[in-house]
């Protein structure tokens, strides 16, 4: 399954799960829009966090999330290496295997 297929998934799924329990992701929806847009951290940046954290707990749909907010945002493949590099640091082996699938999505996010 290519990177773009998970996405188009991961976007079916949260919709199902909207339509089921639309007052919880209401609420994580609102969470998630107060700490994207307060705070001192720009955009980017707490997107390259969640990026680490979505490799460090081996999350694919988080991965596939984040990256395409880092592709819209003008990520470069360098400054998605660093966030990979720091998360491998902090998360050894398991990190560096999903680090992997990490670069391939962006990869795959930014072809043509």
């Amino acid at each position: 399954m290519s990177w773009n297929d998970k996405l188009t998934g991961t976007r079916n799924q949260l919709r199902a799960l909207n339509k089921t329990i639309p007052d919880t992701t209401k609420a994580f929806g609102a969470l998630g829009k107060s700490v994207k847009e307060g705070g001192v951290l720009d955009f980017k940046t707490k997107e390259f966090i969640a990026l680490g954290i979505a490799v460090a707990d081996r999350c694919e749909a988080c991965i596939v999330l984040h990256i395409e907010a880092l592709v819209r945002a003008g990520a470069t493949r360098e400054e998605i290496g660093d966030v990979l590099a720091m998360t491998i640091q902090m998360g050894g082996g398991p990190s560096m295997m999903y680090a992997a699938k990490a670069l391939e999505c962006y990869e795959e996010m930014t072809a043509g």
